[in-house]
């Protein structure tokens, strides 16, 4: 069995270095290129898929139509889903990251962005931005909605979705595309590879770059890899991590 994630490709708050969690901003124009150039690799690859999944926020679906476009498959069947969506940044969406390192430190910023169970400062309930108050979340039962969340947060509701409507998918054949979010697919990495905290802390996970999982029949872990040149791979990973260091 295979299966690809992939996260979006780069958008107009990742350019600018900003929280962006569940705020629902678009591809940039290098996010649009990267994310048809992992399309064209799929399809260079002769990669092929059933059925696709992903989040509720545009930056993920526009990375997904554009792939699909360029494999010619926008006829397959996409599921849209919030529990695929960002973590929630809370209070931080919206703000520089290297600004906020800045004013509260390295550390502390690191903490918010990477630790495992330490959520950043929440939204009030009256914010605009609380998700609750959104049309995208109508037909969802507010009392779910988080107004911040941890990666641990993060894993709570992707790993139920994943293993309740994708995994039994895949278990009878199936190829399934996930296009969706670095947090949301490091949860995803950790259940795979049963990571502990302090591993998948350290995952990075680049844009627009499919990453391709092959399990035995026990849906056990036989190999993983990167589609595309391993060098560019590389240095996408790095811009990640360098996210969130003060300029001083």
């Amino acid at each position: 069995m295979k299966l690809v994630l992939l996260r979006h490709g780069e958008s107009v708050w990742n350019l600018e270095n900003l929280f962006t969690g569940w705020t629902d901003v678009d591809l940039s124009e290098a996010g649009v290129v990267e994310a048809s150039k992992a399309g064209e690799l799929l399809l260079a690859e002769e990669f092929d898929f059933d059925v696709c999944y992903t989040s509720l926020l545009k930056r993920s679906i526009h990375t997904l139509n554009l792939v699909l476009e360029k494999m010619d498959r926008q006829w397959l069947p996409v599921i849209k889903s919030w529990k695929l969506n960002e973590r929630h940044y809370g209070s931080l969406q919206g703000l520089n990251k290297r600004e906020t390192a800045d004013k509260y430190g390295e550390e502390q910023v690191q903490i918010w962005r990477r630790s495992f169970d330490v959520s950043p400062p929440p939204l009030d309930l009256s914010d605009p931005r609380n998700p609750a108050l959104q049309a995208t979340y109508r037909n969802v039962d507010a009392r779910l909605m988080p107004l911040a969340e941890s990666l641990k947060d993060t894993v709570a509701r992707t790993i139920p979705y994943f293993e309740e409507e994708i995994k039994d998918r895949m278990m009878e054949g199936e190829r399934v595309l996930i296009a969706a979010h670095g947090n949301s697919l490091r949860a995803l990495m950790m259940y795979f590879e049963d990571m502990s905290p302090d591993e998948i802390m350290q995952v990075n996970i680049p844009t627009a770059v499919p990453l391709v999982y092959e399990f035995d029949d026990d849906f056990k872990v036989l190999k993983k890899y990167y589609l595309g040149d391993p060098d560019a791979v590389a240095a996408k990973m790095k811009k990640v991590s360098s996210q969130g260091k003060s300029k001083k």
